[in-house]
Parts: structure tokens; sequence; C-alpha cells
């Protein structure tokens, strides 16, 4: 049987997105499959601002995280790297945002 690799957030998740949230902020929303998904997802031992400034190279403080538990959902906001449509903007709808959140391996039980 071939190895399948750890558990990610998207495996937990029936959506991971990024989009815009205006020309200067991108925000991801986690939609969690159950409430033990949401349980791993929210813990701010697993997932806090210093996890998402590493995967995205933002500081702590700018990171805003709402964990909403009557929806199963944790969105995260913060600056864009570089203003929407600029000159350096490699992801004009911030669409690709979401995939090293999606890919980070949670903790096993």
């Amino acid at each position: 049987m071939a190895e399948t690799g750890p558990t990610t957030l998207a495996d937990l998740s029936f959506e991971v997105r990024s989009k815009n949230a205006g020309p200067f902020w991108v925000t991801m929303e986690l939609f969690l499959r159950n409430a033990e998904a949401y349980r791993i997802a929210a813990d701010e031992a697993f997932l806090d601002e210093r996890t998402v400034a590493r995967l995205y190279g933002v500081l702590p403080d700018e990171i805003q995280i709402f964990r909403i538990p009557s929806l199963n959902v944790v969105k995260i906001s913060f600056p864009r790297p570089v203003t929407q449509a600029s000159l350096h903007d490699r992801d004009v709808h911030s669409g690709q945002h979401h995939v090293p959140l999606a890919m980070l391996p949670v903790p096993s039980a």
C-alpha cells in the first residue's frame, strides 16, 4: 500500500479558498467538513498568526484570524504583498494564495 502522506487542512475541508479583500488585502477561508475538523483548524496552538506569517512572509501583527464555530469556518486576512494589479502582482484575484494554507499538515492525534 502506498504512503499517502500527512493529513492537511485541505483534507479536513470542503473548500479552502482565497480572494481579494480589496486591492490591499487577501482573505482566505477554510470551510471545514465537521466540528472535529473545525476544532483542529481553529486551535490556536496549531493555526495562529505566527504560522500564517511563516507561510506567507507577512508580519504576525498584520494578520487577522476569525474563527466562526457556528459555520465551521476559519477566515484569515492579511495585507497583500503588492497592491492588486500593480507591476509585480502575479495573482491579480488572489486566487492562488490559499495553496500553502491548504497544504499545511495537521498534527496527528
